[in-house]
C-alpha cells in the first residue's frame, strides 16, 4: 500500500542519477583520479550493486537475494558518502538523497520479502 505509483520512478531515478554523476565528476574535479581513486572505487561499487538489486529484484524475482544486495547497496552508498567528504562536501551531500531513496527501497524490499517468505520463483 505505501509503494509509491509508477510514475514517480522515472523522474526519482533521472534527479538521483544526475545527482550520482555530478557528485563523482566534483570529487574527481577536486582530487582527480590519484587523489581520490579509492573514493571513486567505492563509488563504482555502489554503481554496480544498484545495478545487482534492479537485476535480483526485478529480472530474477529474487526478492531474499535483493534484500541482501540492498543492504550492501546501502552500505556503499553510506562509505562513497564518507569517502567524497574529504574531497568535496557538495559531492558527498549530493549522495544523500540516493541513501534516502535507498533506505525507503531497503525497506519496501524487506517488507516485500517478509510477506512472501516462503514463495519460490518461477523457474527456479
Amino acid at each position: 500500500s505505501w509503494n509509491p505509483p509508477d510514475w514517480v520512478f522515472p523522474p526519482a531515478w533521472t534527479i538521483l542519477y544526475l545527482f550520482i554523476g555530478i557528485s563523482a565528476w566534483l570529487v574527481w574535479r577536486a582530487a582527480g583520479f590519484a587523489g581520490a581513486g579509492g573514493a571513486l572505487l567505492v563509488w563504482l561499487i555502489s554503481l554496480g550493486l544498484n545495478a545487482a538489486w534492479s537485476w535480483l529484484f526485478f529480472g530474477r524475482k529474487r526478492i531474499d537475494w535483493a534484500a541482501y544486495g540492498v543492504a550492501g547497496l546501502w552500505l556503499s552508498i553510506l562509505v562513497t558518502i564518507l569517502a567524497f567528504a574529504p574531497h568535496s562536501t557538495t559531492g558527498a551531500w549530493l549522495l544523500v538523497p540516493y541513501l534516502a531513496w535507498v533506505s525507503f527501497a531497503a525497506a519496501l524490499t524487506f517488507a516485500i520479502w517478509r510477506r512472501n517468505r516462503g514463495a519460490v520463483p518461477a523457474g527456479v
